[in-house]
């Protein structure tokens, strides 16, 4: 069985305004090497969840493990070096002056020789196209490049686990590439990646787990071919499947057993 990455046991958080309960004793075990998207209507429990991981937030009762270790007592650094987190408004994340600043922040912040941090520099901003903008400030550049340098800027401290909080949302296509291409190298690298979205197309075609959430409880934890169809935890939760897997399912009538769940494959089913 794979190691696994991440385990919250029993999680229960309670955000003190407001006395609201958003977790409910959530059991969930993360893999070493998966690609898991967690899925489910606003207020369904999903960021309280992951903002555990890296000890933004802190349970009120329970237990968060991370790469087998638990994490009361441990400080959000020590928890951010092996699990990054890459916020939905890159607005909220991004803070210095050039994107080579930006990128530079975390290397050193975590003690990486001055080479180092240069060594990985190279690398992410090579593979992420990078290298013309880093004498840019970030914020007069548009959105999809700001979003892309906020993964980069987690990226170059090669965290064993990436989490991703909305991230197709305000992306082009060429983002959304570059976001595939981002996760396909990390699960390649025996990483791990959770995602947080609403972009069920993005979610069906790029993930091997899907978690449904829902009133801060997991109602449903499958790979993507199974978790949309079961079509009555979906509609209990307010989660539609992708688009191409409801026109599928239109097309085959009643009694379906899988479903399409790109158009690429939708295009070689009726070829």
């Amino acid at each position: 069985m794979a190691e696994v990455a991440l385990r919250a046991q029993k999680l229960v958080h309670t955000y003190p305004r407001g006395n609201v309960t958003a977790l409910k004793g959530v059991d969930l075990d993360i893999h070493v090497g998966d690609i898991l998207s967690i899925v489910g209507q606003n207020g369904s429990g999903k960021t309280t969840l992951v903002r555990h991981f890296n000890g933004l937030l802190r349970p009120t009762a329970g237990s968060i493990f991370l790469m087998g270790e638990e994490t009361a007592g441990k400080s959000v650094a020590e928890m951010s070096r092996r699990c990054g987190y890459v916020f939905q408004n890159p607005n909220h994340q991004i803070f210095c002056t050039t994107v080579r600043e930006e990128l530079e922040v975390a290397p050193k912040n975590f003690g990486f020789s001055p080479e180092e941090t240069e060594e990985q520099l190279a690398r992410v901003t090579e593979l992420m196209g990078l290298e013309p903008l880093l004498d840019k400030h970030p914020m007069t550049l548009d959105y999809t490049t700001k979003k892309i340098i906020t993964i980069a800027s987690v990226l170059v401290f090669h965290p064993e686990i990436l989490v991703l909080d909305e991230p197709t949302g305000g992306l082009d296509e060429v983002g959304r590439q570059m976001l595939t291409k981002v996760i396909r190298l990390m699960h390649q690298e025996g990483h791990t990646v959770v995602i947080i979205s609403h972009d069920m197309d993005y979610v069906a075609e790029n993930s091997s787990r899907v978690v449904v959430m829902a009133q801060g409880e997991i109602w449903d934890d499958a790979p993507p071919e199974k978790a949309f169809l079961s079509t009555d935890v979906l509609r209990r939760a307010q989660v539609e499947p992708p688009q191409i897997m409801q026109l599928d399912l239109a097309l085959q009538g009643a009694g379906a057993q899988s479903a399409a769940l790109s158009v690429a494959d939708f295009v070689a089913k009726y070829r």
